[in-house]
């Protein structure tokens, strides 16, 4: 990486360009959407790319919704779903192309389980992070490229398979940081390249994992989403209920890790961070604190804590399972317990939160999605 490039991103990492790689600091990308912070020479004349310039837009933002089990749908089973974008193309294309019918002005890459560690775990052959990635860039742009309005492609950094604290004092079950990083690193090298609009750090159970991948990320000059999954907690002194990763983070100690440095060479990286949210709840152990409800409460915390320290720069983001998973008993097959109109009718209470990026995870379909398209057309 160009060391001038590299000074010019984190210097002002609201400052975005969709190929800063090949447009030195030193030229002007063609757009009108330019920012005016001093903070590096020529810094006024640097486009923004084209998803920040939706950011500053305050109409909320319909992501997609659950991809795994519209392949599984589909009848695509497989032992790690990425690898669907070489051996089932069109189902994944077709996936995308439900949920861009279905109202969505975000898809996401099939990436969540593309990392060399994933893929070890599936021992998946000759299968390259890279190579998946790449795919899985091209497959979303296809739907995108069809549809008749502007689409926005998210390349998804998921998190790494079982325990992600080695460095942090688990070492039974831990994966060293150096591991992780390298395993962010060869994904986002791939999406940035192949052209993703911004990059989606998701479903994180820990914190220091989230902050490890922003830390990757941000050297691309891409808008950069954090979420990360919660479960619910309740104080038992105060009562007073909370929501914690795997790892004991809630909120406040996700913003605190996030601003640390701590695995960033002491460089804060929520300036570099644009969205900040929750999504999945696969954890919830509750049914009042799944699905809408916990990504209700989960923004307000979020919400509060960011309020708390000064920080109302961020959009925020949610998006959640179709309530608690329960397996029917005669057929064996999984479903879950919030259908679209039940969703959709609590999206205005989420968006009352402050959401700006709804949409699902695990368990919602098109259908949910359309029934929130709905809900932000009426």
């Amino acid at each position: 990486m160009d060391s001038d490039a590299r000074a010019w991103n984190r210097s002002c990492p609201r400052l975005i360009t969709s190929n800063w790689r090949r447009t030195p600091p030193s030229s002007t990308p063609s757009s009108t959407a330019v920012c005016s912070s001093p903070c590096f020479p020529n810094c006024n004349e640097v486009a923004l790319s084209r998803f920040a310039a939706r950011l500053q837009d305050d109409r909320p933002l319909l992501f997609d919704g659950g991809f795994g089990t519209q392949l599984f749908a589909r009848g695509v089973e497989l032992p790690n779903s990425a690898l669907a974008n070489r051996s089932h193309p069109e189902a994944v294309v077709d996936v995308h192309r439900a949920y861009v019918t279905a109202g969505s002005e975000v898809i996401e890459t099939n990436t969540f389980v593309a990392s060399p560690l994933h893929l070890e775990m599936a021992d998946a052959g000759d299968a390259s992070p890279e190579q998946l990635a790449v795919l899985a860039t091209e497959h979303a742009r296809r739907a995108a490229e069809a549809a008749d309005r502007e689409i926005y492609i998210a390349g998804a950094l998921g998190p790494s398979p079982g325990a992600i604290e080695a460095d942090a004092g688990d070492t039974d079950f831990g994966i060293a940081d150096a591991k992780v990083r390298d395993a962010h690193e060869r994904i986002a090298t791939s999406l940035a390249d192949a052209g993703v609009d911004f990059f989606l750090v998701e479903t994180m159970f820990s914190a220091r994992e989230a902050a490890i991948a922003v830390d990757v990320a941000r050297h691309f000059g891409l808008p950069i989403c954090v979420s990360l999954t919660y479960k619910f907690t309740q104080d038992r002194k105060t009562k007073q209920i909370q929501y914690k990763t795997d790892w004991g983070h809630g909120p406040p100690d996700a913003i605190d890790i996030l601003a640390s440095g701590a695995h960033s060479d002491g460089v804060d990286l929520l300036p570099s961070i644009h969205m900040l949210g929750l999504n999945c709840g696969a954890e919830a152990s509750r049914e009042d604190h799944s699905g809408m409800a916990y990504a209700i409460e989960g923004t307000r915390q979020t919400s509060e804590a960011l309020a708390q320290r000064g920080l109302d720069g961020l959009r925020l983001a949610a998006y959640p399972n179709a309530g608690l998973p329960k397996m029917d008993r005669q057929t064996k097959e999984t479903y879950y317990l919030q259908d679209p109109d039940q969703m959709s009718a609590e999206l205005p209470a989420l968006l009352a939160t402050g959401a700006w990026m709804v949409g699902g995870c695990c368990g919602t379909t098109p259908e949910h999605i359309g029934a929130f398209r709905a809900v932000l057309d009426a």
